[in-house]
């Protein structure tokens, strides 16, 4: 066993470990320190819980002891993938930094831009944040990565699971090449190997224990459940609850969706019981870890998203309501138990349909749980399959897809407009010169939506036409002359673009032919006569008028 005092720290921060009550270095503690306080880049090959945060956090205080921190440009960056990791190593920074004159600052999602952008303006040493939010006040401007002289990148493999990789490799880009790294990681996939090839110069390898391995004091147990019922599984959860002294535990579940109907479940039967993952505020999760740290909250019901590097120090209980899909995650799961040599205990639930997965995860650890049964009766639980829900939304969005097609099957009323062609023959003369109420509104009867759904009303349904010239003068309008079509056009799609625009603007006494509309210009101006003959037809019609009737009385009768 090795003493921190036997690491070379500096007093004031084996002062700040003493009291915190740790006098014992871990391995990685103990291998990585010194090499990381000369400065060396170290990679750290361990398992969760074996206090990797004190292994980069410790030496990283003393080197940074001396010096002074500039606006916007940090000394040093911590990297993690999620908001609560970075929350944690921020409070642990906080701790061992005690008596120290190092500033820090948090970059998470959820929290105003505006307060973390006061503390960088300040100048701070140390920046913990998640990759997302720290490009984020890059790409505006309020931080510069050129003064960076230590980097680390914690949980590695789980940026790689979170897509997080490009970000990591941008960050090494824009941090200048001569700084430290120390860069840990529990598994070392082959994406993690090349990003350390890439970047790490000459690093140090550190492997306190064999990869993707459970800590010896952690005890575990598989509870198997002869069928896929969801609540078979809440039931077996409630049971193996009751049944073991549990001071506090946390239950692990694939889906997000699965997490609050666990959660529910429980409170439903009086269990003490709370919900967290990463659909959820980042509000109410601090609010939730605390409550959980603090003791106030017995059960903590969380999707992986609070699986890895969580600090808990004494959680008793870990569930496993669903075997994970990736083996690794059943390693990080329950390192959340029997943490810092203490013991913990570990359950997992099965189903034929985990054969597959729990073969992995068996492969990987290397170990056999012992195998727990429950004195349940199973024929006694209703199946309730997992989209029991979604079946009767899909049957009910059948049905009212069955009563659509039948409606679309009834005979629907002929259209009134079909019976236009049996009037009688429009006879001009008969027309009434009197203004009518569409002249009387122009501005309800020239807009272009007024003209299209004048012979129906809001509900869709046929009216009556009062005015039956404008639908039986169409294929005469169709037939008309240009400037007949422009009249008919609105005002608004008449106007000139560009210079055309500027010219159609000017006085009619002051313009040119040059500035007249394109379309006007092979067309000969009308005489004052034609222009007073053609306001007197428009009365009663407004702008829907014939052809013909646009024409002078000199020239009707021609026609």
């Amino acid at each position: 066993m090795t003493e921190f005092s036997e690491l070379g720290l500096s007093p004031a921060t084996l002062q700040a470990v003493a009291d915190t009550g740790y006098t014992t270095a871990t391995p990685i503690q103990a291998e990585a320190i010194p090499y990381a306080l000369h400065g060396k880049d170290v990679l750290g090959i361990a398992q969760t819980g074996t206090g990797k945060t004190a292994a980069f956090t410790l030496p990283m205080i003393d080197r940074l002891a001396a010096g002074r921190a500039r606006a916007r440009m940090p000394r040093a960056l911590v990297i993690e993938p999620t908001r609560e990791l970075a929350d944690q190593v921020a409070a642990s920074f906080e701790r061992y930094a005690k008596g120290q004159k190092l500033t820090w600052a948090l970059l998470i999602g959820g929290v105003s831009f505006s307060d973390q952008e006061l503390k960088l303006d300040r100048g701070v040493d140390v920046l913990i944040a998640t990759p997302g939010r720290l490009l984020d006040h890059f790409q505006r401007g309020k931080l510069l990565m050129t003064g960076v002289q230590m980097l680390v990148v914690d949980e590695a493999d789980r940026m790689l699971d979170m897509g997080f990789i490009p970000d990591l490799e941008r960050i090494f880009q824009l941090t200048p090449k001569k700084k430290q790294t120390l860069f840990f990681s529990a598994t070392m996939p082959p994406e993690i190997t090349r990003l350390t090839k890439q970047f790490l110069n000459d690093p140090v390898r550190i492997e306190a224990s064999r990869p993707a391995t459970t800590a010896d004091t952690i005890t575990q147990y598989l509870v198997r459940v002869p069928t896929q019922d969801q609540k078979a599984k809440r039931t077996a959860l409630r049971a193996l609850i009751e049944r073991a002294d549990v001071k506090n535990g946390i239950i692990f579940c694939n889906r997000k969706s699965e997490v609050d109907i666990v959660a529910k479940s429980l409170k439903a039967h009086g269990h003490d019981a709370a919900p967290i993952h990463g659909d959820l505020d980042q509000q109410t999760r601090m609010r939730t870890l605390e409550s959980f740290r603090n003791g106030s909250l017995k059960l903590l019901v969380a999707s992986d998203v609070a699986a890895r590097g969580l600090d808990i120090p004494d959680v008793s209980h870990v569930f496993n309501f669903d075997v994970p899909h990736h083996a690794d995650d059943y390693v990080h799961r329950i390192g959340r138990t029997g943490r810092a040599g203490r013991s913990g205990q570990a359950f997992m639930i099965t189903t034929p349909a985990d054969a597959r997965n729990l073969d992995k995860v068996l492969k990987l650890t290397g170990k056999v749980p012992q195998e727990i049964v429950l004195d349940i009766d199973w024929s006694t639980i209703k199946d309730e399959p997992r989209s029991s829900r979604g079946a009767e939304r899909g049957r009910s969005g059948a049905r009212s897809a069955s009563s659509n097609r039948d409606r679309d099957r009834r005979p629907r009323p002929v259209p009134v407009h079909g019976e236009v062609a049996a009037m009688a023959p429009f006879d001009p003369d008969a027309i009434p010169l009197e203004p009518t109420e569409a002249s009387l509104r122009p501005d309800r009867a020239d807009h272009p939506a007024e003209r299209k759904g004048r012979t129906r009303g809001r509900s869709g349904e046929p009216r009556p036409i009062e005015d039956a010239s404008a639908v039986l003068v169409k294929p005469v309008e169709a037939a008309g002359s240009a400037s007949t079509r422009e009249q008919e056009r609105p005002a608004r799609d008449q106007h000139e673009r560009g210079p055309e625009r500027e010219r159609s603007r000017r006085p009619e006494r002051d313009r040119t032919p040059q500035d007249r509309p394109r379309q006007e210009r092979s067309q000969p101006a009308p005489r004052a006569r034609d222009r007073d003959d053609a306001d007197e037809a428009v009365v009663g019609f407004g702008r829907d008028i014939p052809a013909f009737l646009s024409k002078p009385p000199s020239q009707r009768s021609q026609d």
